[in-house]
């Protein structure tokens, strides 16, 4: 689906841009359930050439994730590790780490140059887009408490062993100078 709309309407103009993106009034914040619709016609040229790439992506993704879960063996406690059910696999979109102070991990790795990424910071039910069911702050303690330790690590097809041993040492070094 494709399309473009014009307005006068500043009021419905806004509307429809909550709309095309997920409801989001800034990145992870959602006012309103939306769609992603901000796919264009160059955007789908590139998309149709690297989908012939999706398979080997996936499968590169997976092995850096596997090989973060065996760098990271024995700093249980420290670095909480993706859950990946039995019956699910993967494609590893983000490969996000829960750590007790996640704002002074973050810190210390953007001082080594390393970059991470908070994805999703606020619990579905405290958004905006989601507040006329009713729920509060306390209702969902596990997912409140998830948002605010998560951590995405560096994670792309293209990842090598080298970077990917840096960002571990790194992590490691840095949980362990907070934990003190």
């Amino acid at each position: 689906m494709s399309g473009a709309m014009t307005t006068g309407d500043e009021q419905l103009a806004q509307t429809c841009r909550l709309l095309r993106d997920h409801g989001q009034s800034k990145k992870y914040f959602h006012d309103i359930e939306g769609y992603n619709g901000r796919l264009d016609a160059i955007q789908a040229g590139f998309l149709r050439a690297k989908l012939r790439h999706l398979k080997k992506w996936n499968e590169q993704r997976r092995e850096i994730a596997k090989r973060y879960n065996q760098l990271f063996a024995g700093a249980e406690g420290a670095v909480t590790l993706p859950y990946q059910p039995d019956w699910s696999r993967s494609v590893y979109h983000i490969y996000a780490v829960r750590v007790g102070d996640r704002e002074q991990l973050q810190k210390k790795l953007d001082e080594a140059g390393i970059g991470t990424g908070i994805h999703y910071p606020v619990a579905l039910h405290l958004t905006k887009a989601y507040e006329g069911l009713g729920f509060r702050a306390g209702d969902f303690p596990i997912a409140e408490r998830a948002v605010s330790q998560i951590l995405s690590l560096p994670l792309f097809p293209d990842l090598t062993s080298r970077q990917q041993d840096r960002v571990v040492a790194a992590v490691l070094k840095s949980v362990a100078v907070i934990s003190g």
